[in-house]
């Protein structure tokens, strides 16, 4: 039934997504007659409507939040603050003034027989977007979408209902308003019978990006006939070298656990080295107590916390290693040097952002050669990976594969290639 108060037309259940699609497949020849100045101004309007319906965005948000558990990880991925919904305008913001990445010339050539032969970017077309209880990913995903010339079927999850068809509902306002389809930018329902439509839909869809947890994302890549991009699973490892600086190392690690546990690129795994772990574990503590972290210790490390009177303290098991916990928890275990840290990491890793802490230019090399992820750190929080930290603007998601696009999957990926071929009557 439709929420009342609800600006967005569409209703959370249907039977059927097929007339979504259809408009989606229209929608995409309003877009394309889209110039950059008119998606520029089409951006700068989203901005400002954000800021001026800050107030109401938050009512229903907060209709949202009364759903959930204020213990549940996922209660601050759905919150929106007038603070974030402002950073948010200010991303808008940003991502308006970045160069169209539609119609670049990739390469072009004459052949002997006098065609010219020219390769250009352009929009994927329709970009079916997956994803949980994140609503900024409603606009960060709309408006890359509408920068790059692509029209969007976003998918967001029930948690988030409210305030994502109210989100929507401004997108789809701004859009009228300067006299195209609206359909450029829809949200399907949450009903999960629905999303097998969804991934199945070949002949309007042509890619899927689900982003959220690796439950979700092994879900779209088993059932999906659409090619689809995996991004959002995030188990991201800090390895503290024997050579390392303890105090800027206690200070990386909590950095990548506490300052928002509950995104991808937040740490999950501490490995220290056997030879300084007691001497860093005494520096990390007072900072992962402050924050009242659940440490999970292996059997070596477990004495060294409880000498610390650490007062959130578990038994790791082994499948603690591997987890992504995305809360205030992370497992800690030692590693004899860097050859185990790398057979470690290459186990347990998602392949998302991975870090060694050291003052051994060689084993820093050989950890951000040899270390197989989307990105790759050496004394730095791995809380750094994200399109607007690496100035690429907003960001769909990071990616965790290697086809087409790798971490940040930001505005310039939002294209394929197209060949232009230019002749004067030559046949084969």
């Amino acid at each position: 039934m439709r929420k009342e108060g609800n600006i967005y037309q569409e209703t959370e259940n249907m039977d059927s997504i097929q007339q979504q699609l259809a408009n989606s497949r229209s929608a995409k020849i309003s877009i394309n007659g889209l110039g950059v100045n008119d998606r520029k101004r089409i951006l700068v309007d989203i901005a400002q409507l954000l800021r001026t319906n800050s107030e109401a965005i938050q009512s229903q948000n907060r209709l949202d939040l009364a759903q959930m558990d204020e213990a549940d990880p996922k209660y601050d991925r759905l919150k929106l603050t007038a603070d974030r919904i402002e950073s948010l305008a200010d991303s808008v913001e940003g991502i308006s003034q970045l160069g169209d990445p539609t119609g670049q010339l990739l390469s072009a050539k004459v052949l002997p027989n006098g065609l010219l032969i020219e390769k250009k970017t352009v929009a994927l077309g329709v970009v079916g977007v997956i994803y949980e209880s994140r609503p900024n990913v409603t606009i960060d995903v709309a408006t890359l979408c509408i920068q790059s010339g692509n029209v969007c079927l976003l998918r967001g999850g029930s948690d988030a209902w409210y305030t994502n068809s109210y989100l929507i509902g401004l997108l789809q306002q701004v859009l009228s308003n300067h006299g195209v389809d609206p359909n450029i930018v829809q949200l399907l329902p949450t009903d999960r019978k629905l999303i097998h439509e969804l991934l199945n839909a070949t002949e309007y869809v042509d890619i899927i990006i689900p982003r959220g947890s690796q439950t979700l994302i092994d879900f779209v890549r088993q059932h999906a006939k659409v090619p689809v991009i995996e991004t959002g699973a995030g188990v991201c490892h800090t390895y503290v070298e024997l050579s390392a600086d303890l105090d800027k190392a206690a200070k990386i690690v909590a950095n990548a656990k506490i300052s928002r546990p509950s995104v991808c690129n937040a740490l999950d795994t501490i490995l220290v080295d056997e030879g300084i772990a007691k001497e860093f574990i005494a520096k990390l503590t007072p900072l992962l107590k402050e924050a009242k972290v659940e440490v999970f210790a292996s059997d070596e490390l477990y004495p060294l916390f409880s000498d610390e009177n650490y007062p959130y303290l578990q038994k790791a098991k082994s499948s603690d290693f591997g987890r992504e916990f995305l809360d205030l928890k992370c497992a800690i275990r030692s590693v004899t040097g860097l050859e185990e840290a790398l057979a470690h990491i290459a186990v347990h890793s998602s392949k998302h952002s991975e870090c060694i802490v050291s003052t051994d230019s060689d084993k820093i090399a050989i950890f951000m050669n040899l270390v197989d992820a989307a990105a790759v750190y050496s004394n730095a929080s791995t809380r750094f990976t994200d399109g607007g930290e690496f100035g690429l603007g907003a960001e769909i998601g990071i990616s965790t594969q290697k086809l087409h696009a790798r971490g940040p999957f930001a505005l310039e990926k939002l294209v394929t290639e197209k060949w232009f071929i230019t002749g004067d009557g030559q046949i084969r």
